[in-house]
């Protein structure tokens, strides 16, 4: 679909969905909730024919349309950036996003973003995820490494969109923990919100919405464990907020698990503040994405081992090499 042209789309309310409208159709269609308010306040989203109100509540077999204006001409840049390319077809890209490089721009970050490289090395991405963030499926924090499928057709967004929200697309990580779980395979249901204290910060929170995470651990290590974390939801820092709340927060996470290492006693502190000085960022990397395609139907997966930065980390703490 041209996205200079006007898109409609049609939304049924399913058994099971709850919330505000401007969530739901945020969720459903991958757009911000500012710009869902303003197709809102424009007269663009109806509910049975009728103008929606901002504020009211979804029910099942509800009947909603959205008709999305023209796109407007994008401001930001391509840039002929690094990019590692897994898969591609004329539908969707996959990549290996490195760490450091934030997915799309925002304010801070209008260069160098893994949006900037994708605009050079495809030329024409979805119009779906809005002006600043074309073809966004889902994201990977600044700091966090590895895969990440984007559409390049508005066909194929809405296909990939559907399969996150009704949980059928993988998405499995390797992360490092400190302390040692107390159970594994372990499984953490909590709700995710902003903090209260703290609007930069996520936390778990009452009316937070529900959020999923399953967790193995892969590796014990002295006062840390290697794990796998598949996510069921996708919310914002999920898994370090998740982790830290049950007590385990990521190695080298400057927000939710700034200085465990240092209450550590005896031997176990000198290793984790070792530990600590060779992990470069937080430990987290999305090693595994699995999806079907969204227009043959076939299943896709792909793998992506530790980068080089996390892998030292990772050889010294389980013993693999001496210390430098």
């Amino acid at each position: 679909m041209d996205p200079k042209e006007e898109r409609a789309y049609s939304l049924t309310v399913e058994d099971g969905d709850s919330g505000r409208i401007d969530r739901f159709v945020s969720d459903r269609l991958e757009l911000s909730r500012t710009r869902v308010q303003a197709l809102l306040v424009d007269g663009r989203i109806t509910v049975d024919g009728r103008p929606a109100k901002k504020s009211e509540a979804v029910a099942p077999r509800m009947r909603i349309d959205v008709v999305v204006p023209p796109a407007a001409p994008v401001e930001i840049g391509a840039e002929e950036l690094p990019l590692d390319v897994v898969f591609e077809d004329e539908h969707l890209i996959v990549v290996n996003k490195a760490a450091g490089m934030v997915v799309h721009p925002a304010p801070g970050h209008r260069r160098g973003t893994l949006v900037n490289a994708l605009l050079w090395h495809v030329r024409d991405l979805s119009g779906v995820g809005g002006r600043l963030r074309p073809g966004i499926v889902h994201r990977l924090d600044r700091d966090t490494s590895g895969l990440l499928v984007v559409a390049k057709s508005d066909t194929a967004h809405l296909g990939l969109a559907e399969q996150l929200r009704k949980r059928r697309m993988k998405r499995v990580y390797i992360a490092a923990a400190w302390g040692h779980l107390s159970e594994s395979p372990l499984t953490i249901e909590a709700p995710i919100g902003r903090d209260r204290k703290d609007r930069k910060r996520m936390a778990v929170v009452p009316d937070g919405r529900p959020s999923t995470t399953r967790v193995r651990v892969r590796e014990r290590w002295d006062r840390a464990d290697l794990l796998d974390v598949a996510l069921k939801t996708g919310r914002t820092h999920q898994i370090r907020v998740h982790l830290a709340h049950v007590g385990h927060p990521l190695v080298a996470d400057p927000i939710y698990g700034v200085g465990w290492e240092r209450g550590l006693g005896g031997p176990s502190r000198t290793w984790g503040l070792e530990l600590a000085r060779r992990t470069p960022r937080v430990f987290l990397h999305a090693t595994e994405l699995a999806f079907d395609h969204p227009v043959s139907g076939v299943c896709m997966r792909f793998e992506a081992e530790l980068p080089p930065d996390l892998a030292a980390a990772a050889a010294w703490a389980r013993g693999d090499e001496n210390p430098a």
